[in-house]
């Protein structure tokens, strides 16, 4: 991921200015992330590494939308929303 690209992300997604490690940033990261590993992984489909990494970042995204959505159910629907995840 781009530097700008990234910068963006945590733009879109932050609570406040200086905001870039909320769990909406986090989950906005990662779901851009894991697109972009997704779109390799189509193209090369026997890159064991890529794919365990892949699913050890689906993971942790996993365990960030469980926490936001114990802690503030209204977030967690807006960002699934925002992000089109499945989860609602």
């Amino acid at each position: 991921m781009q530097k700008e690209q990234k910068d963006q992300v945590i733009a879109d997604n932050r609570r406040h200015d200086a905001d870039t490690g909320s769990p909406e940033v986090q989950v906005a990261i990662l779901t851009n992330r894991i697109r972009e590993l997704t779109t390799h992984l189509q193209t090369h489909k026997h890159d064991e590494s890529t794919r365990r990494g892949l699913l050890k970042m689906v993971g942790r995204r996993r365990r960030l939308m469980n926490y936001l959505r114990k802690e503030n159910y209204d977030t967690y629907v807006a960002l699934a929303e925002k992000l089109e995840l499945r989860r609602k």
